[in-house]
């Protein structure tokens, strides 16, 4: 049987054909690394996309434990909440989405647990027979649960981890689909981050440092169980440096460098001369996905085409500004960039974003480097509820305030 998508079915073929890949020969200029649920290394609030997906190092918010767990421990407010949303690929279908909700508690003097759901929703799919007609219809779906918590160890040092659990339906139930079925699993992250306010001269600064492992979890099989998929573990490093020019305007300069921990696919220098070639690259290929989790981890940083140049080909880099004044009206920008070998997603972002008391919203708007590149005309929401600021409602220290001099 066949399926297809009544309009913009390319985006659900290919989300199904990555993490069911079998071992193919790479061409000499994109080594694309595919993985099941790739949404999970995309950044579903506003003010992440914003600044090209950088946060690992960011000040905390609502949203906080997606780039790094270890940021709960600095959390200014005792509770905060976030709903997000995002129409997806509208360049090619009216139907898809990102949605995602987050939100965090203060746990004692140090400590803060959070938990978040995000929900991707891949449109409807219609199914046809082989003449052509009508076959019933599905509707693709992926979803993770998250539970985080984070600890400071220390005034300028913390650490969190995450446990979640990730569902992927992407093939449904449909005649002659086989064994397709439902993908899930369980994953962890491990996050570390240090902030400390610091006078250079005449100017007050917030230096921050962060460092995440995300997304370690088994491998998710979707049809063949001797062949399952990689999830998207993820290792982000990052700072971010916030300077206060007066007590109306500060700035933030953010930087993330992220790579995929999974093994990246085996490339040969095709030879026509070498009947053998294509079996052998599979085979290689095949050993290679069918490695564990740790060893897949630690292979992924000698593994690449190319040597050294090819694993820093496989680090995306993450970059933005943002400008607040009076802690009320913000505006970003950010750029996103993957290698051309890689993948060869680029893009520019622009965001603003609103506080008033409880309240506040973030817009981000994506501009790729080719029209043609369906992220094209992407829109990005943010709502923040930010519940009893602790300066004011819960005393850390016995005598009110908490750490850090620069407002977030």
């Amino acid at each position: 049987m066949t399926f297809f998508r009544t309009l913009g079915f390319t985006p659900a073929l290919l989300l199904l054909a990555a993490p069911a890949a079998l071992a193919q020969v790479a061409t000499a200029d994109l080594h694309t690394i595919t993985t099941a649920v790739p949404i999970l290394t995309l950044s579903p609030d506003a003010r992440g996309a914003a600044l090209g997906d950088a946060g690992v190092a960011t000040s905390p918010d609502a949203n906080a434990a997606f780039y790094n767990p270890g940021k709960l421990g600095f959390v200014n407010y005792k509770y905060a909440f976030s709903p997000s949303y995002s129409p997806w690929l509208r360049q090619i279908t009216d139907d898809m989405s990102l949605s995602y909700l987050s939100g965090y508690g203060k746990v004692g003097d140090r400590g803060a647990i959070s938990a978040s759901l995000l929900y991707f929703n891949l449109g409807n799919i219609d199914y046809r027979d082989f003449q052509n007609l009508p076959n019933g219809n599905f509707n693709p779906k992926e979803y993770a649960f998250t539970v985080s918590y984070g600890q400071k160890l220390g005034e300028n040092f913390g650490v969190g981890v995450s446990a979640r659990y990730v569902r992927s339906n992407i093939i449904g139930s449909f005649p002659g689909g086989g064994d397709a079925q439902p993908g899930s699993s369980f994953a962890a992250d491990l996050g570390a981050y240090y902030s400390k306010d610091a006078t250079i001269g005449t100017g007050v600064y917030n230096l921050a440092f962060g460092l995440a492992v995300t997304n370690i979890g088994n491998k998710m099989v979707y049809r063949d169980a001797t062949n399952p998929s990689f999830l998207p573990t993820q290792l982000r490093l990052g700072t971010a440096i916030t300077r206060e020019i007066d007590s109306y305007n500060k700035i933030t300069l953010a930087f993330d460098a992220t790579k995929l921990l999974v093994p990246s696919p085996y490339y040969e220098t095709p030879n026509s001369k070498d009947t053998a070639q294509t079996a052998r690259v599979q085979r290689i290929d095949r050993e290679r996905q069918q490695q564990g989790i740790v060893s897949g981890i630690f292979s992924s940083f000698n593994d690449a085409p190319g040597g050294f140049k090819g694993e820093l080909q496989e680090i995306n880099l993450h970059g933005g500004m943002e400008y607040w004044y009076d802690n009320k009206i913000a505006a970003r920008v950010g750029y996103f960039y993957e290698n051309p070998h890689t993948g060869a997603r680029q893009y520019l972002s622009f965001g603003l974003g609103a506080q008033l008391s409880v309240f506040g919203v973030d817009g981000t708007y994506l501009v790729p480097n080719s029209q043609a590149n369906p992220l094209a005309q992407t829109i990005r929401v943010s709502l923040h509820f930010n519940l009893n600021k602790l300066a004011d409602a819960f005393d850390e220290k016995g005598a009110g305030g908490t750490q850090g001099t620069l407002p977030n």
